[in-house]
């Protein structure tokens, strides 16, 4: 046996003729992204006729980065049966291991944590994968019921306009989306990777999403009926263009809106966005408020920033996870336990599971997910219980509030003031008692 590695002109190496391998021109990629981050670590085996043993993946993959040579090893004891044994051995052996799915999930969690220099998919798992393994090993995940239950506010707010609050990773202001210098704070200087958004629908609350007499709220803060067709489209539009403009080039924004403003929210969206990617339907499990037929369903535009490929992690199933235009999650006016509660505390709240599923659809682990109508924060407890970073803003004290005070029941950690460093539980502890916000009647 030759111990020495030499390097061999790639063109000067032989298949082997019975190779039972095969690689797939996505593998070929993988193994080319490995080299180019890690180097040629594992050297081609080669007989002394120059045929190859093992490494027939990397040799290709060198080949397509353009390489004339690879580092080899030539082995020269084995038997021309021993040889063909060991092509299928050298392969078949490694299948029979097994891993430690626990392990696994913590050193993923760790370099997905991680700020690295290389893409993480480049380790063999995609970003689909890796969600699955480390939200198989938590003990609750985006689909803990916890999640959609909303705490009761005082009706003096804590946060004032123009705070920006750090919770963990996650950030939040209070602001107009509309206004660049608000969202400009927010990000300071990053870009989404995505959005998630549910702008509002400019309906009167009360009387359309409040329930059968039971349930009262006040008008959200904009956008709640006073608004004209011209006036609501350049709302959006307006909107839209802060949000696209904060996001990376091919970054996919999910927007939510009810059917009677369709042709608003495309006609805002067509100014702003490349291209309108599907139209999702959110199937609810009961129907809502409605006079010709109620309402069953909400629609989500799924528009593309730019020109850029955007990130797709289902891949229509190919990675085990079967997604199509129907969302099928229960909504807020089930009959199930506690949904009167939920629904008190926000009129249109989006349920944290489906929030969740969208930003596995179009994000990784670590990026920066954007909502400009932060509302109660759904979109910042999705991000929470997928390894993502939150970016939201919203332009009501009292949602901030709401949004701060669910995030550190779920994290058991405090929301810090950037400008000040003073917590939110020691603001709110010098204001003076108040009734609270959000109570069934």
């Amino acid at each position: 046996m030759v111990d020495t590695v030499t390097q061999e002109r790639i063109e000067a190496l032989l298949p082997w003729s019975a190779n039972t391998r095969t690689h797939s021109p996505k593998q070929i990629r993988q193994i080319a992204a490995s080299i180019e981050t890690f180097g040629f670590t594992n050297p081609v085996l080669i007989d002394d006729r120059h045929r190859i043993l093992a490494g027939h993946g990397r040799v290709a993959a060198a080949r397509r980065l353009g390489w004339t040579e690879v580092p080899c090893l030539r082995i020269d004891h084995m038997t021309e049966d021993q040889k063909r044994a060991y092509v299928i051995a050298d392969n078949r052996l490694a299948e029979n291991a097994g891993w430690d799915r626990e392990m696994l999930a913590i050193e993923l969690g760790a370099l997905a944590a991680s700020d690295l220099d290389f893409d993480i998919d480049v380790i063999g798992f995609d970003a689909g994968e890796i969600d699955l393994i480390i939200e198989d090993a938590q003990p609750s995940g985006a689909g803990d019921p916890a999640d959609d239950r909303l705490p009761e506010t005082d009706e003096r707010p804590v946060t004032r306009p123009g705070d920006l609050w750090l919770l963990g990773p996650h950030r939040i202001i209070c602001g107009d989306i509309r206004d660049a210098t608000v969202i400009d704070t927010l990000m300071q200087g990053e870009r989404a990777g995505m959005c998630f958004s549910d702008p509002p629908y400019n309906v009167p609350i009360d009387g359309h999403v409040c329930g059968s007499g039971a349930i009262r709220h006040r008008e959200f803060a904009m956008a709640s009926g006073e608004m004209d067709r011209p006036a609501f489209t350049r709302f959006l539009g307006d909107a839209f263009a802060e949000l696209v403009r904060v996001s990376r080039d091919g970054a996919i924004h999910f927007l939510c809106m009810d059917w009677r403003h369709m042709r608003e929210i495309l006609d805002a969206g067509e100014a702003v966005y490349s291209d309108l990617k599907n139209v999702i339907v959110w199937a609810k499990d009961n129907g809502g408020m409605g006079s010709f037929y109620r309402s069953r369903h909400e629609l989500i535009f799924a528009f593309k920033v730019g020109t850029a490929p955007h990130l797709n992690t289902f891949g229509l199933g190919e990675g085990g996870r079967y997604r199509t235009n129907v969302w099928e999650y229960r909504g807020m006016s089930s009959r199930a336990a506690g949904r009167l509660e939920e629904l008190a505390l926000h009129p249109t709240v989006k349920p944290v599971t489906m929030i969740a599923d969208a930003l596995r659809d179009c994000s990784v682990r670590g990026d920066l997910v954007l909502d400009g109508f932060g509302g109660s924060g759904s979109t910042l407890m999705a991000a929470e219980r997928t390894g993502r970073r939150a970016r939201l803003v919203e332009i009501d004290p009292v949602y901030v509030d709401r949004t701060i005070r669910r995030w550190q029941a779920l994290s058991q950690d405090d929301a810090v003031l950037l400008a000040t460093g003073e917590t939110f539980a020691t603001r709110a502890a010098a204001l003076p008692a108040a009734g609270r916000i959000g109570e069934v009647a």
